[in-house]
């Protein structure tokens, strides 16, 4: 007994259909098997009343001798071995029979009437009156010059045809049989290759849900049911990636907040207990400000991160001049710059590069990509931001001489939360920020790398080309916000 299921239902289904389609071809050929066996003895029998009903009416005149005597001569004529032969009136009443039997009632089935209406040949199958024996009669009309009408109607049995019948439907029964018997087996075998894997992706998954990602499904299943299985492997391969990333920005965001929070607390306990003179005071409190702005900072890049993943981020849309807005950069990372004696060179022509989007949020992209350069380029590096026209797009790119990044790791760089270095301080959040920045510009953010020789952070931007239009745009839509 099948369990309730899915594997009841595949072979329940699968049952029914074949049960149903063999029943329909059994019906068709025992129907045409029966029509095939009745026809060729009706055939055989109107053959020869076609063969000999001409030669009887040519050969014999009921006038020329008595009626007794013309159906005889008839009777002999016409008779037919394995049939009954019989020579009917008008009203159906037998007036001589090849059996010598006489009838005691008119015969009344439907062969007479039609064979009269149509004055040709008529068939009837049934059961013999007086025996019960299944019998076909075909009767046909013989006319005399004198308008005078007599039926011949053969009889013929069809027991043995139907017994030949009944053998054909038994066999073919049994055949049915074993063709179903084989189909339950082949669904069963069927419904087990799909529910057993189905089964043991349950299973895998019902521990996952559990949180035990450890776990995966194992066998070659195909199909459908192979990628299934990929797909759940590969998702909990993922949540174990998920669960470790976010294992590594806790911890790294725990040590990035406790570092300036450390460093505020000791210089406002040490400023508070008094005794130290202007100069001390003055390290002191540009330490703690610095700090709080470190701290400021980190909170700022977790805000902008839960609002661009709740799609919340709103932007006040402007023309903006993209040359203008990187010598801002410049001048703000320069002093960091310095610092590593790491040049920074701005490689463009003196137009203005015109684009729709929101100034200080496209500040923030580029003060990301070029502090990344900065901070991983090696000392007396020069840093390059190339600004160029390309097919109704701005390119901005920031190419730097630095550590580089390898492959593998390139690939996941622009993930939430990874770092390729995790001593180097962060949340791992600012080119996840920085890329979905760039989408809501309706842009493009790729790179390039090779390790020990440098990155190229390339961002896409469309070209808001100078006229008319262009101004007006200025004018009517600055302040406006869009989400």
């Amino acid at each position: 007994m099948i369990k309730k299921g899915i594997g009841r239902q595949i072979v329940m289904h699968y049952f029914i259909v074949i049960f149903l389609a063999l029943m329909l071809v059994e019906v068709v050929f025992l129907f045409a098997i029966r029509t095939y066996y009745y026809d060729t003895i009706n055939n055989m029998i109107s053959s020869h009343i076609d063969a000999t009903v001409r030669s009887v009416l040519v050969s014999t005149n009921i006038n020329d001798q008595s009626e007794m005597e013309y159906l005889n001569q008839v009777l002999g004529l016409l008779k037919l071995p394995e049939a009954e032969l019989q020579i009917l009136d008008g009203k159906g009443t037998v007036l001589i029979s090849s059996s010598g039997f006489e009838a005691d009632k008119p015969v009344q089935t439907s062969d007479i009437p039609q064979a009269l209406a149509s004055g040709g040949t008529a068939k009837w199958i049934g059961r013999q009156a007086t025996t019960g024996e299944p019998v076909m009669a075909v009767t046909t009309t013989l006319q005399q010059n004198g308008g005078q009408v007599y039926l011949a109607r053969f009889v013929t049995s069809i027991e043995k045809v139907n017994q030949r019948l009944t053998e054909i439907t038994l066999v073919s029964m049994a055949v049915i049989a074993i063709v179903l018997f084989i189909v339950l087996i082949v669904s069963i075998g069927l419904a087990n290759s799909i529910v057993r894997p189905i089964n043991n992706i349950i299973a895998v998954s019902a521990q996952m849900a559990k949180g035990r990602f450890d776990v995966r499904v194992e066998g070659d299943y195909r199909y459908e049911l192979g990628e299934m299985g990929s797909t759940l492997n590969y998702m909990a391969e993922e949540i174990v990636r998920s669960n470790q990333i976010k294992d590594d920005f806790i911890s790294s965001i725990s040590h990035e907040l406790r570092t300036p929070l450390t460093s505020i607390k000791g210089w406002s306990e040490t400023l508070d207990s008094g005794g130290y003179d202007p100069d001390e005071t003055r390290i002191g409190m540009g330490i703690i400000a610095k700090e709080t702005d470190r701290l400021i900072g980190l909170v700022e890049e977790l805000l902008d991160f839960s609002k661009l993943q709740q799609n919340e981020m709103k932007l006040t849309m402007a023309r903006v001049d993209l040359r203008e807005l990187l010598k801002e950069i410049v001048l703000n990372v320069w002093a960091k710059a310095e610092l590593k004696k790491v040049q920074l060179r701005l490689d463009a022509d003196g137009d203005a590069y015109w684009v729709y989007g929101d100034a200080n949020r496209l500040k923030q992209i580029f003060l990301n990509i070029v502090d990344n350069a900065i901070k991983f380029s090696h000392e007396s590096s020069v840093i390059v931001l190339h600004l160029v026209r390309e097919d109704g797009w701005v390119r901005t790119s920031v190419q730097d001489n630095g550590i580089g990044i390898d492959e593998e790791n390139l690939k996941r760089v622009k993930d939430r939360f990874f770092q390729v270095n995790t001593q180097g301080g962060g949340t791992g959040l600012g080119l996840a920020i920085t890329q979905q920045l760039v989408e809501l510009h309706e842009g493009k953010l790729d790179m390039s790398s090779e390790l020990g020789v440098g990155t190229t952070v390339s961002v896409m931007l469309p070209l808001l080309e100078e006229g008319p239009a262009a101004k007006e745009l200025d004018t009517d839509t600055a302040g406006i916000e869009e989400v």
